[in-house]
């Protein structure tokens, strides 16, 4: 077993979650990216949302490894519904609203993974999903953002596909690591091929 660590570019209690449920040992060192004047620069240069998950994933796994040894994972995810990128909602107000206009219609999801080492990225795959909502009562809206509660503001589509969100969907087309925020085969694929992982 190689004694070079994994460590995790990223915050996010999902993507810890899928690694440690597939018992990858990591760490965990926070980027620090400014992820909103990134996005704002990019799309003002027409980039695509798959594109700016792509290079906001590059630029976490990188700004970590310049400083750390190791393989560095880097992700991130955008949301991308009708043609448009979409950020996290702040308030319940807002994610009722958000809900209200995806209901009945699909959206992507764009998982983006980069693997830097010595400052510099070894490996990258983006996995896109298509998850089309139900049309949904109201009734039934409110009772789930009831159930959620804060939780809701945690993604981008004010869903937890691991968790009460699954029943907002009539049709998932897609990875289910992906979907959650971190696609995993090419990952465990590499650390194996690497000697991080036992193959």
């Amino acid at each position: 077993m190689s004694a070079e660590p994994i460590i995790l570019a990223s915050k996010s209690a999902a993507r810890r979650a899928v690694l440690t449920g597939a018992g990858v040992p990591f760490e965990v060192s926070v980027a620090g990216v400014d992820e909103d004047a990134v996005k704002t620069a990019m799309l003002a240069q027409g980039a695509s949302p798959r594109d700016v998950a792509d290079a906001l994933a590059e630029l976490k796994a990188i700004r970590v490894s310049r400083s750390q040894p190791g393989f560095v994972i880097g992700s991130d995810q955008t949301l991308e519904f009708e043609g448009r990128l979409y950020d996290k909602v702040e308030t319940m107000e807002a994610a009722a609203e958000r809900l209200k206009a995806m209901r009945g219609k699909p959206h992507k999801l764009h998982s983006a993974v980069v693997v830097a080492k010595d400052g510099a990225p070894i490996w990258r795959e983006v996995v896109s999903a298509t998850l089309t909502m139900r049309d949904f009562s109201d009734d039934f809206l409110t009772a789930y953002l009831v159930t959620e509660g804060d939780q809701a503001l945690g993604s981008v589509g004010c869903y937890r596909l691991e968790g009460p969100g699954a029943q907002l969907f009539s049709k998932i087309e897609g990875d289910y690591f992906a979907i959650l925020g971190l696609p995993l085969m090419g990952l465990l694929d590499l650390f194996r091929r690497h000697g991080a992982l036992k193959a």
